[in-house]
């Protein structure tokens, strides 16, 4: 008997040691539980948008065209399909000279933080006659800029007409050429090369291209680009 009821009183506590244990479990989760319950599973960080500037002028504007149409746009949309994580802001004004570029550079370096930087400016300046020395103090400001800002560049050029006179049009494309060699920047030499000599390509000014001639100018620039966006 005495066997018995020790037996009974040494069960009699290990149940009440495992009854204890348990409601100290059940009190520990109570406690914890509505934070545990509430804690959001955790949740892949999407990689921060790299970004590609443009800064040019109608001809990157899409003049005559609705936005959607120009080679920019279409340059977007194909980054977008094939490059995930890149972006387009087109900074492009029509009319713009290089001198107005390199007014804007800072700013908008500032505002968008871009990985690649297009300069697609000069055209204006050369139509206008201005001094291409000045021109290429501007264009060379640019690029300075958004390498200081750990951006690469590509740097798009043009050609003047004839008219202008040998010496203008050859020192202008030169120009461009002598930057990309100083400055160590992707080149591509001439935008319109692909639809230069297609007078049905261009709009009634004869200066700015239709939207069937857009696609072609972006494979165009595309060639270019996108090694830079490896």
């Amino acid at each position: 008997m005495f066997f018995k009821s020790r037996g009974y009183a040494a069960a009699r506590g290990r149940r009440q040691g495992a009854i204890g244990w348990m409601s100290a479990a059940f009190a520990l989760l109570f406690t914890l539980g509505p934070a545990w319950a509430a804690a959001p599973a955790a949740r892949a960080v999407p990689a921060p948008q790299r970004t590609v500037l443009v800064m040019g002028d109608s001809l990157s504007a899409a003049y005559g065209l609705s936005a959607s149409q120009g080679w920019v746009a279409l340059t977007a949309e194909r980054i977008a399909r094939t490059r995930p994580g890149w972006r387009v802001v087109n900074a492009s004004i029509s009319g713009e000279t290089t001198a107005g570029g390199a007014a804007r550079i800072d700013g908008e370096l500032k505002r968008n933080k871009p990985a690649v930087v297009v300069i697609e400016l000069g055209a204006n300046d050369g139509l206008r006659g201005l001094p291409l020395a000045q021109s290429r103090a501007n264009l060379d400001r640019m690029i300075r800029a958004s390498k200081a800002a750990g951006a690469k560049v590509l740097l798009v050029g043009m050609r003047m007409p004839p008219n202008l006179g040998r010496e203008y049009t050859e020192t202008f494309a030169e120009n461009y050429r002598a930057l990309a060699r100083q400055h160590g920047v992707a080149l591509l030499p001439f935008l319109l090369e692909p639809i230069a000599l297609d007078r049905s390509a261009f709009q009634d000014d004869n200066l700015h291209p239709v939207a069937s001639a857009q696609p072609k100018i972006r494979d165009h620039v595309w060639k270019a680009l996108e090694p830079l966006l490896r």
